[in-house]
């Protein structure tokens, strides 16, 4: 399969521009420069592209590095027969069609020297500096005589973490992989099928992150044709056979030129056919395509408060379909994109889809973060690291994603963990924006739950969430979150936080009571790399957490009511089987005394319990009772409240920010606006239900909170 069958619409994409014959030049460049005053012919073409976007470049730079990189590859040759040196002049001049500065260009003509030659790092950066000796060797693979195996996912960790620090780093091997992709034909078929799946694995989503649409939309073309022959050529006849059902794109594109005219609106009005995927995922999805399905229409013009015009005019002249409006104008997508779209259909009921940016929009838009040219270099005029004038910060090529992957890399030491997470993580091809109770915001993979949330704010810290509030509702950590969402995460104490307000240290850093952690079926619902690897790190260095304990031989005469480390009390009756009242739920520092029943059990209340008058009017001796070590207790709280919607959310919640868990509960039937709900906690500690009930009783609606003080009733 030849280059040109596997790079679909390239043609269409360099309109108005000389064919460039790199055969040719690979000849020109085994020549050298004609002279010293002027550049090499060979690099004519990138000289002219750069020019356009960059008026005042200085290229003698360029002509420094080609001259450099073509005596270091004299003699080399490609697969396809090409002197060497036509690869790495396609690369630059595909970088400087997208608008990349004179840096990144630079280092793209020097990109495989270092790994291909005998020029080292040192010479690059005492002949170019050490930005572009940073990007050369950001772009340099690791040896497979060093790492073997592991060479290529080390090769692409090295890659990413070097992008975490400048991201002309992974613009470079995005143009370097769309050249090896155009000249693929010339590799066995089974290199060119490993080729293109890592392409299209983490080279495509990559390039999506970034926003370089242009490399993308390219890259998916070649790789549906290597992974899909079959659905390319049927795509390929389907484009060729053109349906020319309903009205074409031209005909709206005269009807739209005319209505933005007659509302005095300046725009360009340009149609963008679809490239072979989208033209393929169409076809799936619509099934049978009419003309208007094979591309779309582009509105450009000057000011962003223009394109809302346009989208006024478009959807009082024509019928909108309201479905397929959306605006990253005012909530940008994470990859820097910006653009109204919407879709509208014409009297005869043919639906086209429209676009409406600025021309800097579609600048971006296409080429990404190549189009912001140098981002780390000062801002004329203004103090080092100062921020724009326009408020956005300095750095925008470092993205939440980006943070994400660099931080979870660290934890992920196998090269084979790393790269089968890399592919999983670039697979979530959509980002979400939530936010957070202090105002912060998070960006996560579509999909994600409130476990990859805690783990995305707190690291380490979200072993102890507890549970979290979702748009002010009390949701479970599994719960998907959606774009948009306000989470506001529940933690347990730390053994942090414990050692800083004296809460049972030794002395020694250690605590009494170890923080909470994660259970094993939070991994069911992790979504995110970096909560999936710090559980599984957690679960794998606390073994013991997976282990049911073993019951502890009970004491005499002590009991500890309920679940394992509740309070207890020790009665003056050898062997005596000991049972705290439900009636009152005495807790620790209650006054109680006990009775013997049926049985011989001795039941323990409070001294002001109803049923103590009545056990004594019975004749009914009491018996000794005493508090036991244990600082762990259960009790039942009555809260009297009006009805109001969330309240028992509301409720929930402060009992649990007080670190109490609920055993059970019950809600009665509303009363003339008056609601009573019946608790059954567990505190950690008995001192803390006084400020657990004043949290309750802080609820609004809510206008009392206490003890139970009779026998519930059956």
């Amino acid at each position: 399969m030849s280059a040109e069958a596997t790079s679909p619409g390239a043609r269409s994409r360099r309109r108005g521009r000389t064919s460039i014959d790199l055969r040719r030049l690979g000849r020109a460049a085994l020549l050298g420069p004609a002279s010293r005053d002027r550049l090499p012919d060979a690099i004519g073409h990138v000289a002219d592209a750069h020019r356009a976007h960059h008026p005042d470049a200085d290229l003698l730079v360029l002509g420094k590095a080609y001259v450099l990189a073509e005596m270091s590859h004299r003699g080399q040759f490609r697969k396809s027969g090409e002197p060497y040196i036509t690869h790495p002049l396609a690369v630059t001049l595909i970088l400087a069609e997208l608008g990349a500065e004179t840096t990144t260009l630079t280092a793209s003509l020097l990109h495989d020297t270092v790994e291909d030659t005998e020029v080292t790092l040192d010479q690059v950066r005492a002949e170019f500096g050490d930005e572009v000796c940073y990007l050369v060797d950001g772009v340099t693979k690791l040896e497979k005589v060093d790492y073997g195996a592991a060479a290529e996912p080390e090769t692409f960790r090295k890659m990413l973490v070097a992008t975490g620090n400048d991201v002309r780093v992974m613009s470079i091997k995005l143009a370097d992989r769309l050249h090896n992709m155009r000249t693929l034909g010339v590799m066995r078929p089974e290199k060119q099928e490993r080729i293109a799946k890592v392409t299209h694995d983490v080279l495509i989503p990559l390039a999506e992150r970034l926003g370089v649409q242009a490399l993308k939309t390219e890259l998916e073309d070649l790789v549906f044709a290597i992974l899909q022959p079959a659905e390319y050529e049927r795509t390929r006849t389907v484009i060729a056979d053109r349906a020319t059902t309903g009205p074409s794109l031209d005909t709206i594109a005269v009807d739209v030129r005319r209505t933005l005219r007659e509302a005095d609106i300046s725009a360009e009005v340009v149609i963008r056919p679809r490239h072979f995927v989208s033209v393929h995922r169409a076809r799936l999805k619509r099934g049978e395509m009419r003309g208007t399905d094979f591309g779309r229409l582009l509105v450009l013009v000057g000011e962003d408060a223009d394109c809302y015009a346009v989208l006024g005019e478009l959807h009082t002249c024509f019928t909108p379909v309201i479905s397929e409006f959306k605006d990253f104008i005012a909530a940008p997508k994470y990859n820097l994109y910006q653009s109204l779209h919407t879709a509208v259909a014409g009297p005869d009921g043919a639906v086209v889809e429209v676009l409406i940016r600025t021309h800097q929009m579609h600048k971006v838009a296409e080429a990404g973060v190549v189009a912001l040219g140098n981002p780390y270099a000062p801002v004329d005029g203004a103090e080092p690291g100062a921020e724009p004038a326009d408020g956005e910060r300095a750095d925008p090529t470092r993205p939440g994603w980006l943070s994400r992957l660099l931080q979870w890399q660290e934890a992920a030491t196998d090269p084979d963990t790393f790269w089968t997470t890399l592919r999983a993580d670039l697979a979530q091809d959509r980002e979400i924006s939530v936010f957070l109770a202090d105002g912060g915001m998070l960006g996560l993979p579509a999909g994600a739950t409130c476990v990859d949330a805690a783990y995305a704010q707190h690291g380490d810290g979200a072993h102890g969430c507890i549970g979290a509030r979702v748009n002010g509702r009390l949701a479970t950590l599994s719960t998907v979150l959606v774009d948009g969402d306000t989470v506001h995460l529940l933690l347990a104490h730390s053994p942090v936080e414990e050692i800083r307000g004296d809460r049972g240290g030794d002395g020694t850093g250690n605590t009494r009571d170890a923080a909470p952690g994660p259970s094993p079926e939070w991994l069911e619902h992790a979504r995110t790399p970096a909560a999936r690897i710090a559980i599984t790190g957690w679960l794998a260095a606390n073994p013991e957490s997976l282990k049911v304990p073993a019951a502890a031989p009970r004491t005499p005469g002590t009991v500890t009511a309920g679940r394992r480390g509740m309070a207890n009390v020790v009665v003056d009756v050898p062997d005596a089987t000991v049972r705290l009242a439900g009636c009152c739920t005495p807790v620790p520092p209650d006054t109680v005394t006990g009775f013997t029943v049926r049985g011989g059990v001795v039941t323990v209340h409070r001294e002001e319990c109803p049923a103590v008058g009545r056990m004594t009017a019975t004749g009914r001796a009491p018996v000794t009772v005493s508090w036991g070590d244990e600082a762990e207790c259960r009790v039942t709280l009555y809260a009297e409240s009006f009805g109001r919607p969330r309240l028992l959310a509301d409720l929930t919640e402060a009992i649990a920010t007080a670190g109490a868990a609920i055993v059970s509960a019950n809600v009665e039937p509303p009363s003339k606006q008056r609601v009573r709900h019946t608790y059954t906690l567990q505190l950690p500690d008995a001192a803390g239900l006084p400020g657990l009930m004043r949290a309750m009783r802080d609820v609004p609606g809510v206008f009392d909170v206490r003890r139970a003080q009779h026998e519930p009733a059956s």
